[in-house]
């Protein structure tokens, strides 16, 4: 079995953001990911600006994005 290549998931990392992306301006918000996971519960929402928005904005940008999937691989 062959490993995916760095372009590869770098790739297939960017589909998925632009999937939840929803109005394509190159960030996600909590109302995308509200869109995009309706059973997902509120509070996982939130927890979101802890883990992954960096810097603050409430908006998750696709360099947030692969650093918070990054921590699963």
């Amino acid at each position: 079995m062959s490993e995916e290549s760095a372009d590869q998931r770098w790739a297939r990392l960017k589909k998925r953001f632009d999937s939840i992306d929803g109005d394509g301006d190159g960030f996600i918000t909590h109302a995308e990911f509200r869109e995009h996971f309706p059973h997902l519960p509120a509070e996982a929402i939130g927890a979101l600006d802890t883990e992954a928005d960096a810097d603050g904005d409430g908006r998750i940008s696709f360099e947030e994005f692969a650093r918070l999937t990054s921590l699963d691989a």
